[in-house]
């Protein structure tokens, strides 16, 4: 998995998401990113992004490791005041438009696939997807409510987007557990369960009867 589609890119470009800004740091105009791309060449120095929903084209000067993410200066704003605006904002690049490895797929390729267990059973659809360390973590909404995914081979058995699904192994998961069946309410009920306590009363009754001794 890799990369994925930007909501917000200028219209008539198609662009992809690789980083979030998180912060500021320091007075030299550095920036806390966090990483959403698999390709570590992203924030190479001399590479450039653009921000969110502009043409606003910044270039990489320099890129280290900070935590689980990078801290990142930029060629075109060189003091902390000029980055002041970055905050909270993503980062994207144009979309290569090329096809990627077997087995890699892009964010967008799989948000909105259906989700099955191994025996058929609906699950949901996935809605949205984050990273946690080194995987992502497919967002599922569905009968069950919502359910979290780990993309390991252990859980997401298929992975198909070309076919439109995703099965998962749900004893892996946690869910191989029965879901809870509706109780029906109403007078037909209501009527049924009277009836069994009138009966119940009559067959205790010719019980009690049956054991009184005779005169």
């Amino acid at each position: 998995m890799t990369d994925r589609p930007s909501e917000s890119g200028a219209a008539g470009s198609a662009r992809l998401v690789v980083g979030l800004i998180r912060g500021l740091h320091g007075l030299r105009g550095a920036v806390r990113v966090e990483v959403l791309s698999d390709d570590p060449g992203r924030f190479e120095p001399g590479n450039a992004v653009f921000l969110e929903g502009s043409q606003e084209r910044l270039t990489i000067e320099e890129a280290n490791a900070d935590g689980p993410g990078l801290l990142v200066r930029f060629r075109e704003r060189t003091d902390r005041t000029s980055v002041e605006d970055l905050r909270g904002r993503y980062l994207e690049v144009p979309s290569p438009g090329e096809a990627l490895p077997e087995g890699e797929f892009y964010w967008h390729q799989v948000t909105g696939l259906a989700v099955r267990d191994l025996e058929g059973g609906d699950l949901g659809r996935v809605v949205d997807i984050f990273r946690v360390g080194g995987s992502e973590v497919f967002v599922v909404q569905g009968p069950r409510g919502e359910l979290l995914v780990p993309a390991v081979s252990s859980v997401v058995r298929e992975l198909a987007p070309e076919a439109g699904r995703l099965v998962v192994d749900a004893t892996a998961l946690g869910l191989d557990e029965e879901m809870p069946r509706p109780r029906v309410r109403g007078r037909r009920t209501t009527r049924a369960r009277k009836a069994a306590e009138r009966e119940e009363g009559s067959a205790q009754a010719a019980d009690v009867s049956a054991e009184t001794p005779g005169p």
